[in-house]
């Protein structure tokens, strides 16, 4: 028989298995802790000495000066001044929710917008706080460093519009980078945080202005505090562009036009130089150099008057009776009518069962292309444009400048319409009518063009032919003869439009006559172009309509008439008649300019009585 084991000799045995299966344990861990030791300090040695090293050694990347916007005499029209960031570096904060409401006793701070910022960044890389800080609340993380852990303050330049709204539209403003810009540049380039060119000047010329980023690698401690700087890469600076505006000159302008609404450009009829550039109502590009605030932006979009539309390239109106320049070039240069032609004008024009009013209710009478320019008969043009055909008129009316862009540096430039009838085929699936003509023919009806298109369009008359490309941008040398093309235009019928234009202002009858009186001598073209149709026998009182539906006020025009230094139009919307809504500002623009040509000896100081004589 077999010895029974003892109760102790049992328990014994159970201990002796356990201490072993607990050695063997012991020991593979130990094991494993040990190949784990080898891996990490033999094997990835590299990779962990040089993580531990970006953890003590932080690289910053630093900003270049944008470059300055100067007028075409140096004078600064936007530059940037110092301002302070809060920033703040996740990883290196000990208590994100203290921190921030530890911060927002003092400094106004959006915490979610903050919290939402670190939630989708990496916990080493900077999240933005609160840009262009004040003196106090510098003062005020300065004496509280030590207490703050993470939070720092960085020095940017900030943009500055020395002037306010001052052409606005043409320097444009910056605004947050998006995404999708982000991710097409490069580290160097941009960072996540910074503010780029989304409007006009700013935007279309972002690469020259934006500079290069340098860095600044620096030794933190465990808090992230700077203990020393390793090395400095110093940024490049943007550079300055020089527009051809003219500060004095864009400066007037907008003081002219006052609380209307519209357009004015003025442009260097022998260079195409764009010398003031206005679109009312305006906005202030400041409010966009750190972020526009929310309530801003909503009263922008939602004012009915569009203060954000760029409306020297991009404004598309019906040019009403400047259109009749155009129209009477094509009549002489075809042959429809000399100079000696004249058209009976009783104060209307029947075509069928029709009539088409002359803006003058007992009309004009006999009136040739020279008293129809200067009085703005419709009724002569009426007669001319069934003549010509709306195929014939779109083609001089490209000669002109009309129904394209004309290459001005700034971006979504509209090409305005100079319908014909297969543009009616193709757009409204109907053809071409007569009665269509006859609107077509004093600038009404399908036809739409820019500021900037009309500006171009008297610059060419002024200059004897030359459909000159407007620049914003000064250049050296810049001629007609090579910035511009020369249109096929007789001289005498250049001359025949010339001397009308003269006569719009001279003449005792002429439509804008009240300038006659002024320093220089002018030479334009009044124009009225309707915002809604009148039916035919209909009859408005303009200041009981609404605004909306008033008539625009158009003024073409150049100066002086025998010598041309600059050449503008001015649209003031639903403001009525363009002689004594629009030509006051076209005046004081050009006078603006003039007299400085003048004081730098350039042109002649006119004799006394110039400017009222009739040429």
């Amino acid at each position: 028989m077999f010895k029974q084991r003892s109760g102790s000799g049992v328990f014994l045995g159970k201990i002796r298995r356990r201490v072993f299966i607990f050695s063997i344990l012991l020991i593979g861990c130990l094991m494993l802790i040990s190949m784990r030791l080898w891996h990490l300090q033999v094997l990835q040695h590299e990779i962990l000495a040089g993580k531990s090293e970006n953890n003590r050694i932080r690289q910053l990347r630093t900003d270049g000066l944008r470059g300055r916007i100067l007028d075409r005499n140096g004078i600064p029209l936007v530059d940037s001044r110092p301002s302070f960031q809060l920033s703040l570096i996740p990883e290196d904060v000990e208590d994100m929710e203290w921190t921030l409401d530890f911060l927002e006793k003092e400094i106004s701070i959006d915490k979610q917008a903050i919290k939402e910022a670190i939630k989708s960044t990496r916990s080493f890389n900077k999240v933005t706080l609160k840009r262009d800080i004040n003196r106090e609340e510098v003062a005020f993380i300065e004496e509280r460093r030590i207490d703050l852990p993470g939070v720092f303050l960085e020095v940017k330049a900030a943009r500055n519009y020395e002037n306010g709204d001052m052409a606005a539209h043409i320097l444009g403003y910056l605004g947050a980078i998006s995404q999708k810009q982000y991710e097409k540049s490069s580290p160097e380039i941009y960072s996540r945080d910074d503010f780029i060119g989304q409007y006009g000047v700013e935007k279309v010329f972002e690469k020259t202005l934006r500079g290069g980023k340098g860095f600044k690698r620096i030794e933190v401690d465990a808090a992230g505090r700077e203990l020393r700087n390793l090395a400095t890469k110093h940024p490049e600076s943007g550079t300055d562009i020089h527009l051809t505006l003219d500060y004095e000159t864009q400066k007037a302008a907008e003081e002219a036009f006052g609380d209307k609404m519209g357009a004015a450009i003025a442009i260097d009829p022998d260079t195409g130089e764009v010398l003031a550039f206005v679109s009312k109502p305006s906005f202030n590009p400041n409010d966009f150099a750190f972020g526009i605030k929310s309530d801003v932006w909503k009263k922008l979009l939602a004012d009915e008057f569009h203060p954000l539309q760029e409306r020297p390239t991009q404004g598309q109106y019906p040019p009403g009776s400047t259109f009749k320049i155009i129209m009477a070039a094509a009549a002489l240069e075809e042959g429809i009518i000399t100079p000696e032609t004249k058209f009976y004008c009783p104060g209307h024009y029947r075509l069928g069962r029709r009539s088409y009013r002359c803006w003058k209710k007992g009309g004009h009478g006999y009136v040739d292309v020279h008293t129809a320019l200067v009085r703005s008969c419709d009724v002569f043009f009426y007669n001319v444009g069934i003549k010509l055909g709306i195929n014939k008129i779109a083609e001089y009316s490209r000669k002109f400048g009309l129904g394209v862009r004309t290459g001005v540096e700034l971006a979504n430039e509209k090409p305005g319409l100079t319908p014909t009838k297969e543009w009616k085929l193709r757009a409204k699936k109907e053809p071409w009518i007569k009665g269509e003509t006859v609107s077509c023919s004093i600038g009404q009806g399908f036809v739409l063009a820019t500021p900037i298109q009309l500006a171009r369009m008297v610059a060419m008359v002024a200059n004897g032919g030359w459909l000159v490309t407007p620049t914003i941008i000064k250049k050296d040398n810049i001629k007609k003869e090579t910035g511009g093309v020369k249109t096929s235009l007789k001289d005498e019928t250049l001359d025949i439009i010339r001397l009308a234009l003269r006569g719009v202002v001279a003449e005792q009858h002429g439509t804008a006559w009240r300038l006659r009186k002024g320093k220089y001598t002018y030479a334009g073209k009044t124009g009225t172009a309707q915002v809604v149709k009148m039916k035919q026998n209909e009859k408005w009182e303009h200041e009981k309509m609404q605004i909306k539906h008033r008539d625009h006020a158009w003024f073409v025009s150049y100066a002086p008439y025998d010598n041309p230094k600059i050449a503008v139009a001015v649209i003031a919307e639903h403001a009525g008649h363009g002689g004594s809504m629009a030509a006051p500002i076209a005046q004081r623009i050009m006078d603006t300019y003039l007299s400085k040509l003048e004081k730098a000896g350039l042109i002649e100081a006119p004799t006394k009585d110039e400017g009222q004589k009739t040429e």
